[in-house]
């Protein structure tokens, strides 16, 4: 974290912008295969997630790898990434507006 904090200082910015991808883990399909490895057994019915679970300690690296290449691959404007957090910036209002709207056609 204080990476970031870090190189959020650096930057010559007066205004910011953040986008927070709601359930991003549930948005995130389990394969098939895995699938019986999340399986628990709830007053004796026995169930299985289907989407990234929250609470998994690889979930927020993988969601983080995810939203990352799609954000590459979309070529978004400069910004900052932690888990499904982005944060964008600008030296004026508008053009952060800007950054934060194409950003988020990404995730």
């Amino acid at each position: 974290m204080l990476e970031l904090q870090y190189e959020l200082e650096s930057k010559a910015a007066k205004w910011y912008a953040t986008i927070d991808i709601a359930n991003a883990f549930f948005s995130i399909p389990l394969a098939a295969e895995c699938r019986p490895q999340f399986a628990f057994t709830w007053r004796g019915v026995q169930y299985t997630w289907n989407r990234l679970p929250q609470g998994w300690k690889h979930s927020p690296t993988i969601c983080h790898g995810l939203i990352q290449a799609a954000l590459e691959k979309g070529e978004a404007p400069e910004h900052l990434q932690y888990i499904d957090d982005i944060i964008v910036w600008g030296t004026r209002q508008w053009k952060c507006l800007r950054k934060e709207r194409r950003s988020s056609r990404f995730s």
